[in-house]
């Protein structure tokens, strides 16, 4: 699209008008002379029913996938890297310690009451604080703002943290040290501003069509849980002229098959995913409609580190090396994923990262390996291993647990005995460390390895694994120190090394993002996170 003229649609009259070059990202933007139809509507398969949509409360793109076209956080990540301001108006730092923030003037939230630099504040407060218990509580300190870690491990009020409105536009950010990846970790849906009197007022039900103001392009106006999400434009969305779908509808469908179906129908315009055994022919009968692309994103199975058996590395090795993960990618999958020895990404951040020197064993010599360090765990023939292995119930994650196990047993004789969850319940049983080993899977926040390097760090909100090496928590706060790229990689590989040798982990492999797309829905452009904005996207006129 750079060698065309690109437009912006004014919604009033459907009519295209020019648009700056520096203002493309915050826009629908369509070829010139395209046409549109006159109904603005969206259905999108969202793959489940959300755990919440309060954004202190959940972890996956399940959730944030709505809340990031209900709020607006204070900046933005294109899909080229750029950070562009959204909430925020503009910033300035004088020596990348202490960041200061100008709100947009006049910015509202749905029901029309400002938005200020004190819910900021208190949002963030609100997310490091204990209490809340957030899956995400850890990450402002991941990005070394001041007092963050402390905070979310209980040993500062969270009133310390280093954020403080300087009046009701502008804001201060405090970090312990220089942090270069702070702008776009400061995209992450965790950190958009909520209201602090709607939440005081309905707790948990602050979220409901009802009660909820939100900040961002669109409104909830129905929710019928297990059912469909609708959420409707909202007038006050200070970019809201920019806009072009007036309605979208997020569908909870975990079945791939229905899924599929379903969008063959004509009822879905964007599906969650494409089925793995469908993909072949679906390219081939639809063609342009299948949509694949790179996403900086590992699948892989959580290890629970504090029980036997898997409080033993020796057992979680012999794993990760019994498999063939050359099948896994290319047979299992077969869509274009990457067999994964890393449980970050290979290429990440202007860095390069190495595999173990086992990944590129023979598979016999690997399998032979791994006999050895069970039987030094004391598993044999007389003691076989068994263990329990959970998976959120979707049909893929199903076809993978059975190719999995299956190598397990033929090559290890290891007995993985299969079970599944839906999602919301999954979620709870990795919190609460009931479970052996579980599945899931990592999609980058933003684009650098401390982004799935910082999930196994002790202590972390998101350490499910409760893995705890201090070496390895040195590494990473050396990395974090880093003085360029290289340092900083060095650090990362050396951080890769540890997890290949302790494996609280075994990845399996790196994603790729498929989607079924309807021929009429123009600017579905994901980037290399996977997100994609229903603001964006443009309905054009067809048939039907």
């Amino acid at each position: 699209m750079k060698s065309h003229y690109l437009t912006r649609i004014a919604l009033s009259v459907l009519t295209i008008s020019g648009l700056s070059a520096t203002h493309l990202a915050l826009a629908a933007v369509v070829p010139e002379g395209t046409q549109l139809a006159e109904r603005q509507e969206l259905v999108r398969n969202n793959g489940s029913e959300p755990a919440s949509l309060d954004p202190h409360k959940v972890e996956s793109d399940v959730e944030f996938n709505i809340i990031s076209d209900l709020f607006d956080g204070l900046v933005a990540v294109t899909k080229d890297g750029t950070i562009e301001p959204r909430l925020a108006q503009s910033w300035e730092t004088k020596d990348n310690i202490v960041w200061i923030f100008h709100l947009r003037p006049k910015i509202t939230w749905s029901d029309g009451t400002a938005i200020t630099a004190k819910d900021v504040v208190w949002s963030w407060q609100r997310l490091v604080d204990p209490k809340t218990a957030s899956p995400y509580a850890s990450y402002p300190g991941n990005m070394h703002i001041e007092n963050a870690r402390e905070i979310a491990l209980g040993t500062k009020n969270p009133d310390t943290l280093g954020v403080k409105a300087l009046d009701d536009s502008t804001l201060e950010v405090r970090l312990t040290q220089p942090t270069a990846a702070f702008l776009p970790m400061l995209a992450h849906p965790s950190l958009i501003p909520v209201d602090k009197i709607l939440i005081n007022r309905f707790a948990e039900k602050w979220t409901r069509p009802e009660h909820i103001v939100t900040s961002g392009a669109y409104k909830i106006t129905d929710w019928v849980v297990n059912e469909k999400i609708v959420a409707a434009r909202n007038p006050r969305y200070w970019n809201n002229k920019a806009t072009v779908i007036n309605k979208v509808t997020y569908l909870p469908i975990t079945s791939e098959t229905a899924d599929v179906n379903r969008y063959k129908a004509g009822e879905i315009d964007i599906t969650y995913g494409i089925p793995v055994n469908q993909f072949a022919q679906l390219k081939a009968t639809l063609g342009s409609q299948v949509s694949v692309l790179p996403l900086l994103s590992t699948y892989y199975y959580e290890l629970n580190t504090t029980r036997a058996p898997f409080n033993d590395a020796r057992v979680r090795r012999a794993l990760n090396m019994a498999l063939d993960k050359d099948i896994i990618a290319q047979k299992v999958m077969g869509q274009g994923q990457r067999p994964a020895w890393l449980v970050s990404q290979p290429e990440i951040g202007g860095v390069t990262l190495t595999t173990p020197d086992y990944a590129a064993w023979p598979l016999e010599k690997r399998i032979e390996e791994a006999k050895k360090l069970l039987n030094e765990a004391g598993y044999n023939d007389a003691h076989p291993l068994s263990f329990r292995l959970l998976y959120n119930t979707m049909e893929t994650h199903q076809r993978l647990a059975i190719a999995v196990s299956s190598m397990w047993k033929k090559n290890l004789g290891v007995e993985a005995k299969l079970q599944n969850q839906e999602w919301k319940t999954m979620l709870d049983t990795m919190h609460t460390g009931n479970f052996d080993a579980v599945r899931y899977a990592w999609i980058a926040d933003y684009d650098d390895a401390a982004t799935f390097l910082n999930n196994f760090r002790t202590g972390d909100s998101e350490n499910t694994s409760q893995y705890s090496n201090p070496a390895y928590d040195e590494i990473l706060l050396n990395a974090a120190k880093a003085k360029d790229v290289a340092q900083r990689g060095h650090y990362y590989q050396q951080a890769e090394d540890i997890l290949a040798r302790d494996v609280p982990a075994i990845p399996l492999y790196h994603y790729v993002r498929t989607h079924l797309v309807k021929p009429w829905v123009g600017g579905f452009a994901p980037d290399r996170l996977g997100n994609y904005y229903t603001k964006d996207i443009y309905i054009k006129k067809h048939e039907g």
